[in-house]
């Protein structure tokens, strides 16, 4: 016997209402910011690193043992190129002797301070990513309104990943944190935010990065701050310029520009370009102020970071794409690499030019567990081709621990050495390291 049509439209609707609700319905579990989480988590790394404490001489529970302490330290990091460029805080960074970021799958890369900005609190940097990461967009918080919801993901008090939301609370605070530390014209949110957070992204609701988190107000309930991404944008942009390509810029000058053309829709950022150096090589080249940069090579350039981005290589010459008005114009310009070549070169420089090496001052625990009377080393992180290091067999991962009977705990200590007056008397002397829980030992001839 069949049953009446109407009593077969009350069942369906029973069932549809009590039945789990489709991704995107008011009443999904699976709202918009779990979606924004999953998509912009890859983005965000966690920082670990150690520094050396020396206690305090008037300690009356230290005085008869003064050994500086291990301290262990936390942050987060947000990636800027898929090469491994990652900024964060300058008080993250600062004074560390050992620095790991740790993406958000698992993997732990050693990683390397390339510049900083002490009076905006910013430090960019680098790691050798076994893969290419993964990159958010860059919004504004320009345009930021009272009450806003705002996400912020960061390594809290260690917990990789936390995921917090709050509210925008003020915007432009003037925050001073004591005598040396003062910052200007930061967000302030309601977004809970705990040691470890530091240098991590507050991001809308569309997952675009709004802030860079620095600080919090001690003792207080949800009072947190964050550098607005706008700031952020120039500053990353400027470290890149001046320590990757020793501040040769094309002869460039450019504007970050923004619009939002629907309140609800992305920012659409742009770089226009201000002034141009009389005489320099995109002058030459037939770049005109007023010209939005679209491309550099290959890259979409949307802001001054991406730019800096496109030149990271210091490539002979590149290609550029400018929009002049409402046409297209393609030009061909040097990048002044002679410049960058005559640049005085830094400490990391030398060495890798002289013994192809790239070095990262790594703590005691590192080494202990060989020799407790070690102190720490130099971890290999790169190994030049061809290079000096190469043919002696040297490998990344190994520690450095010396040179014939000089330590070393810094690239100044190796500079020491490479610089050493009587060098090339030496003849061959014995570069000391650890390798698979082994200090071992090798013959170089480091004179030039």
């Amino acid at each position: 016997m069949g049953l009446p049509s109407r009593f077969l439209r009350v069942v369906v609707s029973i069932a549809i209402g009590c039945g789990a609700a489709r991704a995107g319905e008011p009443n999904s579990r699976r709202d918009d910011t779990v979606n924004l989480v999953e998509r912009v988590k890859n983005s965000v790394v966690n920082i670990h690193s150690e520094r050396t404490v020396a206690p305090a001489a008037d300690d009356p529970f230290r005085a008869g043992s003064m050994q500086p302490q291990r301290v262990n330290g936390m942050g987060t990091g947000i990636v800027l190129d898929p090469r491994g460029y990652i900024v964060t805080n300058f008080h993250v960074i600062d004074d560390v002797q050992s620095l790991r970021v740790r993406l958000c799958d698992g993997t732990s890369c050693v990683a390397r301070v390339i510049a900083t900005d002490k009076e905006n609190d910013l430090a960019l940097v680098k790691i050798d990513p076994p893969k290419p990461l993964a990159m958010v967009p860059l919004g504004t918080a320009q345009d930021l309104m009272l009450a806003e919801r705002v996400i912020a993901i960061g390594n809290a008090f260690g917990y990789e990943h936390t995921v917090t939301v709050g509210t925008v609370s003020a915007l432009k605070r003037d925050v001073t944190l004591n005598k040396e530390i003062s910052y200007k014209s930061l967000i302030q949110t309601q977004t809970p935010i705990n040691p470890g957070n530091s240098g991590g992204p507050l991001f809308n609701k569309l997952g675009e990065v709004v802030g860079v988190n620095v600080a919090i107000r001690a003792g207080a309930q949800n009072i947190a701050f964050a550098i607005p991404v706008d700031t952020m944008i120039a500053k990353a942009g400027d470290m890149l310029s001046g320590k990757k390509r020793a501040g040769a810029r094309l002869g460039l000058t450019f504007a970050d520009k923004f619009e939002r053309p629907t309140e609800d829709g992305p920012v659409k950022r742009s770089l226009v370009i201000e002034k141009i150096d009389l005489g320099g090589s995109a002058s030459e080249a037939g770049v005109k102020v007023g010209d939005v940069i679209e491309k550099i090579g290959d890259l979409v350039v949307n802001n001054s970071i991406d730019f800096e981005r496109g030149l990271l290589d210091r490539p002979a010459r590149v290609k550029l794409k400018l929009r002049r008005g409402g046409e297209s114009v393609d030009l061909d310009v040097g990048t002044n690499s002679a410049v960058v070549e005559r640049a005085a070169q830094t400490p990391a420089d030398t060495i890798w030019t002289r013994t192809g090496m790239k070095l990262l001052p790594v703590g005691a625990n590192y080494v202990t567990p060989v020799d407790r009377a070690l102190r720490g080393g130099l971890w290999i992180t790169e190994i030049g081709l061809g290079s000096l290091a190469g043919k002696l067999g040297l490998q990344k991962g190994d520690i450095v621990l010396g040179f014939h009977q000089w330590e070393a705990l810094t690239l100044e200590n190796v500079l020491f050495v490479l610089n050493h007056k009587d060098l090339a008397s030496f003849g061959t002397m014995k570069i000391f390291y650890v390798r698979d829980g082994k200090i071992r030992e090798v013959d170089a001839k480091l004179a030039e």
